[in-house]
């Protein structure tokens, strides 16, 4: 399970918005790790850079310096339309000084924006779904509207989920889609404005958290201050697994710690899942909170049993082949003194493909461990995410092939639980109403079309 990406807009006279974009891009980096870019405007011009690589690699202060201006958006991209090149990466636009667009999210079918592109005589070829609705937008701007009237004209043929910030010369646009699916945060700072897919960013930049962009809402920053519009009727149905797994620990969904909820998880598993064993080991990094509160709740002493090599996957330079084979091994250490001779209770946050897990329950057993016992802070993945996660197809999904028995035979392990799927919302303090939860019920709040022709129910396979 892959990340989303991230967005990120300043504005505010007198700040060196690049460079703040810049910042709260390197907080964001979690959620996407392929290409990066900023666009920035000092109220005449738009500039940009962009390219394949890590915040750091692709932003250097020779870049910065050529982004002058008090307002600019950025985004870290992990594809999920159209795949990984230089040629997709956000934000989009800005050749023509008219607008950029940065997108978090994903849109399960563009039927319609190609439809109304192609009547007006714009080629679709090509387009991913954020360079569609950048094309939209440009061209009502185009027809001489007001960005405001441009985005709430192009907004109704946005089939799917998105969070955009929106850059003209002179405006920062942020829009959310009518659920809420993705985090949008408003900030305050130094008499400007922030706004960030995570508050984690805002932390970053000592910008005071405001409040979230509300489900349809549009929010418009400009010399006279901020300005909202709600465009659409809106129900918040915030993705489950942005406390799961994409969040930083640092950051707040709905009013929430997403560390605390996460411990609570760990705490939720102990009292559904009590196990004899003598120490709890998270797989890092997101499982970390949740193997505390397992082991607080059972009274089971926590260890690292696992030393994560940080820097595996954070690099383009793939390893030759036969170190590729060895990829967990190269991403993850046992510590056998922690292991050898112990009943180990393994903690991961889910189970996609079961393939990595595998392997590390393997790792465990060979540095000495006498029991491994995985436990999972969410319940069975069996239906694939359409809005901007970069899913398997259902067929890949472990758990919509398998039984939970089978599965654990699959990982080697001796047990095998899952957070059960009301423990998951008990544990989160919120109501089950304010969650998207289609990775887990095959209940998608936004209507996916034509794909939902790659869904089946896994209650039909024989468990």
């Amino acid at each position: 399970m892959r990340e989303k990406c991230g967005v990120f807009g300043v504005y505010g006279k007198g700040l060196d918005a690049a460079r703040i974009t810049y910042f709260g891009l390197f907080a964001l980096q979690h959620r996407g790790q392929e290409s990066t870019g900023i666009a920035a405007s000092d109220g005449k011009k738009i500039k940009i850079h962009k390219a394949m690589g890590l915040v750091p690699q692709v932003h250097k202060e020779k870049n910065i310096k050529k982004l002058p201006g008090f307002l600019a958006i950025g985004h870290n991209r992990y594809s999920t339309s159209h795949g990984s090149s230089p040629r997709h990466c956000q934000p989009v636009g800005g050749k023509d000084n008219l607008l950029t667009l940065a997108h978090n999210g994903n849109l399960p079918t563009v039927a319609n924006l190609k439809s109304f592109l192609n009547s007006v005589g714009v080629k679709t070829t090509g387009l991913n779904d954020s360079e569609l609705m950048y094309e939209v937008i440009a061209y009502y701007l185009k027809k001489r509207l007001k960005i405001e009237d441009a985005v709430q004209k192009a907004a109704p043929l946005f089939s799917g989920v998105f969070c955009l910030v929106i850059l003209t010369p002179t405006k920062l646009v942020a829009l959310r889609d009518r659920f809420g699916v993705r985090p949008l945060s408003i900030g305050k700072l130094n008499g400007g404005y922030v706004i960030s897919s995570e508050t984690c960013g805002l932390d970053s930049v000592g910008a005071k958290f405001l409040r979230d962009v509300k489900p349809g809402e549009m929010v418009v920053v400009d010399k006279k201050g901020l300005s909202s519009y709600q465009i659409a009727k809106g129900k918040t149905k915030l993705d489950i697994f942005e406390f799961v797994y994409f969040a930083r620990l640092d950051s707040q969904l709905l009013g929430k710690s997403v560390y605390e909820v996460r411990k609570n998880f760990g705490k939720q598993l102990a009292i559904e899942h009590p196990i004899d064993a003598d120490v709890v080991v998270p797989i890092p990094e997101s499982a970390i909170p949740v193997a505390l509160g397992y082991a607080a709740a059972s009274k089971i002493p926590f260890e690292y049993g696992l030393s994560k090599n940080r820097y595996i996957g954070r690099t383009f330079i793939m390893p030759e082949q036969h170190l590729r084979d060895r990829y967990v091994e190269l991403k993850l250490a046992p510590i056998p003194e922690v292991l050898k001779g112990k009943k180990v209770v393994l903690v991961d946050d889910s189970i996609v493909r079961g393939t990595t897990i595998k392997k590390i329950v393997k790792l465990v057993k060979n540095a000495g461990a006498r029991e491994v016992h995985v436990i999972v802070s969410c319940p069975p993945l069996r239906y694939p995410d359409f809005y901007g996660i970069d899913t398997p197809t259902q067929q890949e999904l472990i758990a919509a092939r398998m039984s939970i028995p089978k599965i654990r035979d699959f990982l080697g392990a001796n047990s095998l639980y899952y957070l059960s799927y009301e423990g998951m919302i008990k544990a989160t303090g919120i109501s089950e109403d304010y969650f998207c939860t289609s990775c887990f019920t095959g209940v998608y709040p936004v209507d996916i079309a034509e794909r939902a022709k790659d869904i089946f129910d896994p209650a039909i396979i024989a468990l």
